[in-house]
């Protein structure tokens, strides 16, 4: 299968500086890539490289295997849904939907029954009549949404889009964008800064820092086998704890180390030999970090552990502790006995464990 987004060593400078250093990536029809990054990551430059309203520097852009290198945004077969909504405040609903139709000289029964279905599709059929001003935020995102869906374009392009909205509305609509993906079975990218975002509506995830992709994969691969520190850290909440460790070998299995504040330091077991450095950074996800007993796990490591603080978050408790010089947070079930200052035993999921070094921050297994 030929892939519906390919782009290859795509670099884009302003100036001296360079924005977006040898992206590659590409994507399969029907695909839901995510971009993901902090603030000032490139992701929005590269989508905006995709769109065609900015320039590429250097490397190859295609959609549907076409160069799309001097392709001009109009005649690139793909629809935007903007952060701001970008829609027209003195037409209605209903023109704001067929505006683009009626450029590219669509006839009007065309035009009707396309606005009829995608109003019906995103349930905004009372709306029609109304203008931008009198709509919520969500009704807004409705209808950008649907301005989109009538071109039925090869690529639909997302900035930011929920960034607006309220928390609550912001599940509704993410869950809303997900069933029309699984409906339409159509080519997505989308940006945001909201990782949780990113894991719940991606087939494919690009993480990004500086310009530079860090890591490429499904929202599984991301999560449980993170490449460097930085995706470890960013992907997830709570975040992968990350501890200073010491680690050598013994019998065929690695020993790990870890410093505590006060008394002997916590030593753990990894019962697969590991080509590890002496020093090395353990990262461990705070579910995988239990009571006893808790979560089934034949990998499963004892330690006792000194709680300093214990957070009740309605179906877990979350637990932060001190070790190897770092906050270590555990997530435990809802009704742990747990209690501040009290000596806990808990289980560590050495199976699910990921080792980084700390002068390069990649991972090591």
């Amino acid at each position: 299968m030929a892939p519906i987004l390919d782009i290859k060593g795509l670099y884009k400078n302003y100036g001296q500086v360079e924005i977006l250093k040898d992206i590659n990536v590409a994507i399969d029809p029907g695909d839901f890539l995510v971009l993901v990054g902090p603030s000032g990551c490139g992701k929005s430059t590269l989508l905006n490289c995709i769109a065609g309203l900015e320039p590429i520097t250097g490397g190859s852009l295609h959609i549907d295997g076409r160069d799309m290198t001097n392709v001009s945004p109009k005649d690139r077969d793909i629809a935007m849904v903007f952060q701001s909504y970008a829609l027209y405040p003195t037409m209605t609903v209903a023109r704001n939907i067929t505006f683009g139709m009626k450029v590219r000289g669509v006839d009007a029964a065309t035009q009707d029954r396309k606005l009829r279905e995608v109003a019906q599709q995103l349930q905004i059929e009372q709306l029609l009549s109304r203008r931008p001003g009198q709509l919520s935020g969500g009704q807004r995102q409705r209808v950008a949404m649907g301005r989109a869906l009538v071109r039925d374009p090869k690529l639909f392009l997302f900035d930011e889009p929920l960034s607006n909205l309220d928390a609550k509305l912001r599940v509704e609509m993410r869950t809303e964008i997900k069933e029309l993906h699984q409906r339409l079975n159509a080519s997505m990218v989308y940006v945001t800064h909201d990782q949780i975002e990113a894991m719940t509506l991606a087939t494919k995830i690009v993480v990004m820092k500086g310009g530079v992709i860090q890591q490429i994969g499904t929202p599984s691969e991301i999560y449980n086998t993170p490449a460097n520190l930085f995706v470890a850290d960013f992907m997830g909440n709570p975040a992968m704890n990350l501890i200073p460790a010491k680690a050598s070998q013994t019998g065929g299995e690695t020993r790990i180390e870890i410093a505590r504040k006060d008394g002997a330091p916590i030593v753990l077991t990894d019962a697969r030999t590991r080509d590890l450095p002496a020093d090395v950074i353990i990262g461990v996800r705070p579910e995988d970090i239990a009571e006893p007993g808790f979560r089934a796990s034949q990998t499963a490591q004892h330690a006792e552990c000194t709680v300093d603080i214990v957070e009740p978050a309605g179906a877990d408790t979350f637990v932060v502790m001190q070790m190897g010089g770092k906050q270590v947070t555990a997530r435990l079930h809802a009704e742990t006995t747990a209690r501040p200052g009290q000596v806990q035993q808990l289980a560590f999921d050495l199976g699910k464990v990921s080792y980084f070094a700390p002068d390069t921050g990649q991972r090591l297994n």
